[in-house]
């Protein structure tokens, strides 16, 4: 069983943060720049710290490539 989390990410942002949208919706700014991967693994990185899990239980289901995302956590 995995959890779905709707994602809205604003790269290239003066600092790293995320806000709660809702039960399972984040907002999240990150540094990176939206190239190579670079904002996806912050993005990732700042929600595993938040859920209190490791990084690699998440995986980015649906928009990669764009600002709106569907991760899923993994194993929950």
């Amino acid at each position: 069983m995995e959890k779905l989390l709707r994602v809205k990410v604003h790269p290239d942002s003066r600092e790293n943060r995320l806000q709660d949208k809702g039960p399972a919706a984040y907002e999240v700014w990150v540094k990176a720049a939206a190239e190579r991967g670079q904002a996806n693994a912050s993005v990732l990185s700042l929600l595993a710290a938040r859920l209190g899990i490791e990084a690699k239980r998440l995986r980015i289901i649906k928009g990669a490539t764009a600002p709106s995302k569907i991760v899923a956590v993994l194993g929950a």
